[in-house]
């Protein structure tokens, strides 16, 4: 079955989205996503530039060794835009091998390790009074673990506090937006958010919060400390992990669960904190760590140090991306949670799939390949707009982590 011809659609169902198309000679296409938030039409450029000239007349069945070529035989290797890259043509690829085969992607990788998959959602709120509210409107809604954000106070924007309540999406059309953070402040009223979330709803749900790389190392120990009590599972993105030592000091002084890696490309990027036994999360997602291929030799390397996965779920994600996500899912054996956020109406008008939430786990459908599809004639009804994620200062105009 060989590669016959490949596209490229980009398209902005309310934030823009870059899915890759390929077909075969014998009428079977897959697809992948190709979205990198802020950077979309870099990689539309590298895959219409650079990889697709050279996957047409190869063959589709052979994943591992298109994977290699694209990796090994580019030599600049690695870096966000090559793996995401890498990943459309993987995602692809692995939907037409289980279109040809007629089987969900998880049976072609081994065959299914649980019934559904646990996902978290997104509580968030401009005080801790709504960021309550909205805790309560996740458990009404039968989720078994809730992440919880709040505005802090003094400052007047807040990261993870969405502009609605259900669909969160913080690239601003036009130029970046530019943010204050002040990490005393935000440190001060974090442990008393978890508190009245525990007073005022039990421990019987999980609850996650997100760092998002803003703490020194020191800082996120504090914070990892001071939320002990609170029994949370996990604190995400504690401190930037460019430098993988940084998590030693973290794990010296707290118990509470560390997780990280949503931005990391690739096994190398994690393999010190994996095998060191610095976090017990990885976040790798499908769609920037290099597709499935690659994906799960992380998974596999962190099973060994019984490190489990959690993969990255924003919206900048697409469902092409969930659906690959939770094929995985459904398989791999160390599994720890997903992150599920919820896409608009529209984005899921341009990509139908089967996958529903049920119960506070995700549900996939039986069906061949990834299970999800693209609307071309939709996908034209929303040109790409240029956008960016935010940038941060603190108070004295020294640029920071957003």
């Amino acid at each position: 079955m060989k590669i016959l011809s490949a596209k490229v659609i980009v398209t902005c169902p309310g934030r823009n989205f870059v899915t890759l198309k390929i077909e075969t000679d014998q009428g079977i296409y897959g697809i992948g996503d190709a979205t990198l938030n802020g950077r979309e039409l870099a990689v539309k450029s590298y895959l219409e530039d650079h990889i697709i000239p050279c996957l047409i007349g190869r063959d589709a069945s052979r994943i591992e060794d298109t994977w290699q070529y694209l990796y090994r035989g580019g030599y600049w290797r690695r870096g966000p835009v090559t793996m995401t890259a890498i990943a459309a043509v993987d995602m692809a690829l692995w939907d037409i091998k289980g279109k040809a085969a007629n089987l969900p992607v998880y049976q072609l990788l081994g065959g299914k390790s649980r019934e559904g998959v646990m996902v978290y959602g997104h509580a968030n709120g401009r005080d801790h009074a709504e960021a309550l509210d909205a805790v309560g409107h996740y458990i009404d809604m039968g989720y078994k673990a809730i992440r919880v954000q709040s505005g802090v106070p003094g400052l007047d924007k807040a990261y993870g506090v969405g502009k609605g309540n259900m669909y969160y999406e913080p690239a601003d059309k036009g130029l970046p937006d530019e943010e204050i953070w002040d990490t005393p402040l935000y440190l001060r009223h974090t442990p008393d958010l978890f508190e009245k979330v525990r007073v005022k709803y039990g421990s019987d749900h999980h609850l996650l919060h997100d760092c998002h790389h803003r703490l020194k190392p020191i800082e996120a120990a504090q914070l990892g400390k001071a939320l002990e009590p609170f029994k949370l599972f996990w604190m995400e993105d504690a401190t930037p992990a460019e430098n993988q030592e940084a998590f030693k000091l973290i794990r010296q002084h707290t118990t509470t669960p560390l997780a990280v890696g949503e931005i990391m490309s690739s096994i190398w990027d994690c393999k010190d904190l994996i095998q060191n036994q610095l976090i017990d999360y990885i976040r790798t997602t499908v769609v920037h760590a290099g597709g499935i291929t690659h994906l799960r030799r992380i998974a596999d390397l962190a099973s060994l140090y019984q490190v489990q996965t959690g993969c990255h779920g924003a919206t900048d994600l697409s469902p092409v991306s969930m659906a690959t996500a939770l094929n995985f899912n459904m398989w791999v054996p160390n599994f720890g949670i997903q992150e599920y956020m919820r896409h608009t109406p529209e984005t899921d008008a341009v990509f139908p799939h089967g996958y529903h939430f049920d119960k506070g786990y995700l549900m996939l459908p039986d069906a061949p390949g990834l299970g999800v599809d693209i609307d071309e004639a939709a996908a034209l009804k929303f040109p790409y707009e240029r956008a960016y994620l935010p940038t941060c200062r603190l108070r004295d105009g020294t640029v920071w982590n957003w």
